[in-house]
């Protein structure tokens, strides 16, 4: 079980933060300084360390090499990140900003630790093991002999997907990773990083399409003091960070036109300049990008930079979605059955025989995220050794069930709010759920559109992942 410190000083935050790892599986200790954490523990021991940035005394980094190779992910206040970002450069492993969800959090804990356990023997993410519990045998060509890669699964599009990968990640060349979401696009750029030359220097992540409009260019460029209504103080930007290391822009298709053109002066030029600042400087960077959506089609349609596209698209890798996977599928459910039996402290879990057909057969539209949050589920309700279908909650005719409820509710709810436009014969369910969201999300926000289709911001935002359906930025925006 990963044994986890916690390293802030106000009690209200350190208290909700055990509590939420705890019910996860780790172990956890905790202090409100570094000089506590230094009196009570041996620090290095750890395998993780989640520590404020603002402390009594001594500064969170601090901890960094008080650790002597323990990861450090520093949490800070939204105002402070540029704070975080000096933090990535003094070794911290990762930053989060707060406040955070609890699934922020755990995301980035389990990410963490995943990548720590990879590193020192360059295995795999968790050893497969086959229905009864015990350790499979490795195939030729499969997880076991892509160790480096850290990724899971041996079939022939994933046998070619690592051949890519070793064949480009030596180089500075620009790569574009596409693949419908949940199907590790991250792991990939991850893999290309650690097997780079630049694998000792920072990988920067940002999410393109959860940094809002407004912000983004800062965020990403940095800013001169004075630059816009609030900037009291200069600072150094996400690409600044990943100086002399990799950028991967995760949803690239999300980024504003105006943030595109700065971008695209980072890959001809290598330079950058801030928001407000009239000098450039330069940055030497490796961009690995990411999306689910058809980037020429939107260079096309004017919502991409054309030359921006053709500048990413120096080498395009294309991920498989889950269900294309074959037995890949049951391979990777095992491991992560692995993962999680290994967290309690069991060993005798394993899946009955409707649970791997089940697993086999169903669509996982969520495709890897899904997975593994179903098996995480089943672990934590479980009863028995033997984990049910039912447990893993993939029953397929209910999956299928609640997908056409879903657009139903939404037909009814829609045509019931807006009657001068109910759907024709000729209109399918998902048809009329897109017709309603375009129309209507110039002058509503997700909440509101959630709430008139009668389903929830995650579905909304789901669907619209599915369909390819762009939230508008005035939409965000406003929200």
């Amino acid at each position: 079980m990963p044994h986890i410190l916690i390293v802030e000083d106000e009690t209200i935050i350190r208290s909700a933060l055990r509590r939420l790892l705890e019910r996860n599986q780790y172990q956890v200790s905790e202090a409100g300084s570094v000089q506590e954490a230094q009196e009570r523990f041996s620090i290095a021991t750890f395998d993780l360390i989640v520590s404020d940035l603002r402390l009594p005394g001594a500064p969170g980094t601090e901890l960094i090499k008080l650790g002597q190779g323990t990861p450090v992910l520093i949490m800070t206040s939204y105002a402070s990140l540029r704070s975080a970002v000096d933090s990535m450069k003094m070794g911290a492993v990762d930053y989060i900003a707060k406040p955070f969800d609890h699934d922020e959090m755990l995301q980035a804990v389990a990410r963490i630790l995943r990548d720590r356990q990879n590193a020192p023997a360059a295995a795999p993410a968790a050893e497969p093991r086959a229905s009864n519990g015990k350790a499979a045998p490795a195939d030729k060509g499969s997880t076991a002999a892509n160790g480096e890669i850290g990724i899971i699964g041996s079939c022939p599009p994933m046998q070619d997907m690592y051949s890519k990968i070793r064949k480009v990640a030596p180089t500075d060349s620009n790569v574009l990773i596409q693949g419908e979401s949940g199907t590790g696009k991250e792991l990939v750029a991850r893999a290309l990083h650690n097997l780079s030359r630049r694998a000792k220097a920072p990988m920067i992540s940002v999410n393109c399409a959860a940094i809002p409009e407004t912000l983004i260019e800062s965020e990403l460029f940095g800013h001169e003091k004075g630059a816009f209504t609030g900037a009291s103080a200069g600072r150094a930007g996400l690409v600044e960070a990943a100086d002399g290391g990799t950028l991967f822009l995760d949803e690239i298709g999300e980024l504003p036109l105006e943030a595109q053109a700065r971008l695209l002066r980072v890959l001809q030029e290598g330079e950058i300049r801030r928001v407000g600042s009239v000098q450039s400087q330069k940055v030497d960077v490796r961009l690995i990008a990411a999306t689910h959506r058809d980037l020429k089609n939107l260079a096309k349609a004017g919502q991409f930079r054309e030359d921006l596209y053709y500048r990413l698209h120096v080498i395009a890798l294309k991920l498989p979605a889950l269900r294309e996977r074959g037995s890949d599928v049951n391979e990777i459910a095992s491991a992560f059955l692995a993962r999680q039996s290994a967290r309690i402290g069991r060993d005798d879990l394993h899946f009955s025989a409707e649970a791997e057909q089940a697993i086999r057969h169903y669509s996982w539209p969520g495709n890897v995220r899904e997975l593994e949050n179903a098996v995480e589920r089943a672990v934590i309700l479980s009863e028995s050794a033997e984990i049910s279908a039912d447990l893993l909650g993939i029953d397929i005719e209910l999956g299928d069930l609640e997908e056409d409820e879903i657009l139903e509710n939404a037909l009814a709810v829609a045509s019931a709010t807006n009657a001068s436009h109910e759907p024709t014969e000729d209109l399918s369910l998902e048809d009329y759920f897109q017709h309603f969201v375009l129309e209507h999300q110039d002058h509503m926000t997700e909440t509101e559109l959630a709430r008139k289709l009668g389903v929830s911001r995650k579905c909304l935002w789901e669907r619209r992942q599915r369909l390819g359906i762009p939230r508008r930025k005035s939409n965000a925006t406003s929200e």
